[in-house]
């Protein structure tokens, strides 16, 4: 089995042979990751209230540069969903912050987002080195040991943020709370109302055609992934979709708001300023950075894991160090240059598997044709209608959303399915760091609570000196004194019958208990029947794991391997 570390200089060889082995696999998979990326990043950029530049140029970097480092060779890294709403919270909090310092008089609209995309870069480039730092230390591993219920809650409740935020988009409706812009899960999911409202009034605005752009676009998404002629069907959903609704909008006339391009896509591109000098000592750039490194990584490994469950057959493994370490690399110079944070997307990547790529060479081709697309094909985006991404991101936080899940983690357990809907509800109600903090805590409660719970009972037949003892939970060495308690009351002449098939886990110390019991037990003239098998399992003994050390403790109490544990060791 191939491991998980840096390829040596044979590797790397086989390799750059293997790229142009499958350079026609790998090229036409560059294409229709191409053709799914270009509208998930414009409709991202919108979603956070920036020009697409900044989220194309994100697609290029990783594409080109951390396509060619990254420890997932088929995974693509871009502007994500997963962190629209960390980046517009960032944008829209530093350009109020602004706003409010400078005063009405002094202040500008134009000078308040360039602080707020200071502010973003800055956090950005620190989120970048935490992700090099971690990577360095060989934390990758450690990102995919959240609980699955608090990942899924926080996906979940991105989707819904993104759905509820962006269906006003896709009505070209500015949802409003009092005399200010809404901001927050509960504000906008409260103007929902009043914008479908808005669709069935007559008046100036044209909110019913916005409305008629998203329905077209969504519906050609959900037709063209469920009856596409298999031939064609490599085609993405998504940009059928926006092809789509822009034709109707040509052809019909229809008067809907459109993007707004630069002429020069490059203009965007904004530096490192004064302003950073102030930025980098306040605390909520700090925080927002670790919220950028948290999130981005926790999605990117989790993308990555998933990656390499369906090239399974082609042999393909993650490092996730080095995969920390391209994802930093990325952050990095994305902050650098304003662009949008990135993470693994797994939209594009599995498009990118599906799509037949076989090496890293077709992340690397998908960021050329976003490069080329940038410089010669710019102006193409301008007869895009806004309501048609903002429809792309409502399918999109739906999908995240995914419902289905919560059945799924309710059959695992009722506690799984809570931490689930905790974590999705507050991220919804408060903010993203609050539920993920409170999901996080929830789970190891619910860790805590497992291994330190257990459940003893003593059934007891005097007439016949019989005695059950049933346990339930973990033995650890936090219940131990209520297990001993329960030792030391039975006779001397017990016979004891000690049931562990409900047993999930037992310490060192709780074992050493049992054992010295046990042989001062037999001394006094009792008995005991105990499966040692079951308890070595329990014990979870690193000694051997042919059962050595089962037959070694009942050879050390030879009295105790009574028929009953003679046979369950047989069977």
């Amino acid at each position: 089995m191939k491991k998980h570390g840096n390829p040596t200089p044979e590797e790397s060889q086989g390799e750059s042979g293997q790229a142009f082995r499958y350079l026609t696999n790998d090229f036409l998979a560059s294409v229709v990751v191409f053709l799914v990326a270009l509208p998930l990043c414009i409709g991202i950029a919108v979603a956070v209230g920036v020009n697409p530049a900044r989220a194309l140029i994100t697609g290029i970097i990783g594409g080109l540069v951390v396509g060619s480092i990254a420890g997932s060779p088929l995974q693509v890294s871009g502007p994500a969903a997963s962190l629209f709403v960390i980046v517009a919270e960032i944008i829209i909090t530093n350009r109020d912050k602004y706003l409010a310092e400078a005063g009405d008089v002094a202040a500008s609209e134009e000078s308040a987002m360039a602080y707020a995309m200071a502010a973003l870069g800055c956090a950005v480039v620190l989120a970048g080195i935490m992700q090099l730092i971690a990577g360095k230390m060989k934390l990758g591993r450690w990102f995919r040991a959240v609980s699955p219920a608090v990942i899924k809650g926080l996906l979940s409740g991105i989707g819904a943020l993104i759905l509820i935020s962006q269906f006003h988009v896709m009505l070209d409706h500015t949802a409003m709370w009092g005399d200010k812009p809404a901001r927050g899960g509960l504000q906008y999911l409260a103007t929902i109302p009043t914008a479908i409202m808005k669709c069935f009034t007559e008046g100036d605005s044209n909110h019913h055609l916005a409305a008629i752009i998203g329905v077209v676009t969504i519906g050609t998404i959900v037709a063209w992934s469920n009856f596409a002629p298999k031939k064609i069907n490599f085609i993405p959903g998504a940009l059928v979709g926006i092809v789509a609704a822009t034709l109707v909008a040509i052809f019909a006339g229809f008067d809907v708001i459109q993007l707004s391009v630069p002429d020069n896509m490059f203009s965007e591109v904004s530096f490192p300023n004064v302003s950073w000098l102030g930025l980098i000592t306040e605390s909520s750039i700090w925080v927002s950075a670790l919220v950028i490194a948290i999130v981005g990584s926790a999605a990117t490994l989790l993308t990555a894991s998933a990656v390499d469950d369906m090239s399974r057959d082609i042999g393909v493994k993650t490092d996730f160090d080095q995969e920390l370490l391209s994802q930093g690399v990325g952050n990095t110079l994305c902050g650098l240059v304003g662009a949008l944070p990135m993470t693994g997307v797994i939209v594009r990547s599995s498009a990118n598997v599906h799509a037949g790529a076989r090496t890293r060479m077709s992340t690397i081709i998908h960021g050329a044709w976003l490069l080329l697309f940038v410089c010669f094909l710019p102006h193409l985006l301008t007869y895009i209608p806004k309501s048609a991404l903002g429809a792309l991101l409502v399918y999109t936080g739906l999908k995240l959303l995914n419902p289905a899940q919560f059945k799924g983690l309710w059959k695992v357990g009722k506690s799984e399915a809570a931490i689930y809907l905790t974590t999705l509800v507050l991220i919804v109600s408060v903010d993203l760091l609050f539920g993920v903090i409170v999901g996080v805590a929830l789970s190891a409660a619910k860790l805590l609570h497992r291994f330190s719970h257990l459940e003893v009972d003593l059934i007891a037949d005097e007439e016949k000196h019989r005695y059950e003892l049933k346990l339930r939970g973990a033995a650890t060495f936090l219940r131990l004194p209520i297990l001993a308690d329960y030792l030391d009351e039975l006779p001397g002449d017990a016979e004891l019958h000690v049931c562990l098939e409900k047993v999930d886990y037992i310490d060192h110390a709780c074992f050493e208990l049992l054992m010295n019991w046990a042989e001062s037990h037999v001394e006094e003239g009792g008995s005991l029947v105990m499966d040692w098998d079951r308890l070595h399992g329990a014990f979870l003994s690193e000694a051997n794991e042919s059962g050595e050390a089962a037959d070694g403790v009942a050879a050390s109490v030879p009295s105790l391997a009574t028929s009953e544990s003679s046979s369950k060791s047989e069977a």
